[in-house]
């Protein structure tokens, strides 16, 4: 049914296939800043080249929103679940964070967007 040459051709796409994934993947989006968010408004832009701990209030409490070494995550927050605590660290650009009880939300922005397949 196939031949040698038919299997040669299925390897070059099967290779040609994980090569261009990988360089999907390699080019992310470099993040550069924190958009944080409350109420759906944006509260302030903060730089992810400096370390710092930023505090947002919302109607639960404080949620606590660390900077370090280029990345953010939401370190502490009152909501019940820790649905945005156990997120962990954002690194692209287009990553989110999103506390729904307390109405916080941090996005990473930069330059231009991560790649994904709603982009089509």
């Amino acid at each position: 049914m196939f031949k040698a040459g038919d299997y040669l051709v299925l390897l070059a796409l099967c290779a040609l296939l994980v090569v261009a994934f990988l360089q999907l993947g390699r080019h992310a989006g470099e993040a550069s800043e924190v958009i944080v968010r409350q109420n759906g408004s944006e509260t302030v832009r903060l730089p992810l080249r400096l370390n710092r701990l930023h505090v947002a209030r919302g109607p639960l409490g404080l949620t606590e929103i660390e900077i370090r070494d280029g990345q953010a995550r939401i370190r502490r927050d009152p909501s019940p679940r820790q649905y945005c605590v156990q997120q962990g660290w954002l690194r692209h650009s287009g990553d989110i964070a999103v506390c729904l009880p307390n109405r916080v939300s941090i996005e990473l922005a930069g330059p231009r967007l991560a790649h994904d397949s709603l982009a089509y």
